[in-house]
């Protein structure tokens, strides 16, 4: 699936086909949500602070309005993100879930830049 088929392919959801994976497990719809571009990056964005479509395509180095558009659909599809009455968007409890268990993966790949730096040394 090249970087156009993306923006255009359904929401993953558990229980249908999703990249990788026929049965669409619940890890691998994850991990196929996650694995798009931008969505990390919204997340943490929205993990900080709320914010409004504008604001997110500043902070997200201007992304284009049709692929910020295609990525808020599908974590509002995910409910890992919701829109609130004045526009902005925020993380659901899923989405500070979500974050909240990339936490060891952080710490992971902290120790892992660190292990590859040695490597070098």
């Amino acid at each position: 699936m090249d970087r156009h088929d993306e923006v255009d392919a359904p929401h993953p959801r558990p229980g249908s086909p999703v990249r990788g994976s026929t049965t669409g497990r619940a890890p691998m719809a994850a991990l196929d949500l996650l694995g798009r571009r931008w969505i990390l990056r919204l997340i943490w964005e929205l993990s900080r602070e709320p914010a409004g479509f504008r604001a997110l395509q500043r902070r997200c180095d201007d992304m284009s309005s049709s692929v910020l558009d295609n990525r808020l659909r599908e974590l509002v599809g995910a409910r890992i993100a919701d829109r609130d009455p004045t526009g902005r968007y925020t993380l659901t409890p899923t989405g500070t879930r979500l974050v909240a268990a990339l936490d060891p993966l952080l710490e992971w790949s902290a120790e892992w830049a660190s292990e590859l730096d040695s490597d070098r040394d």
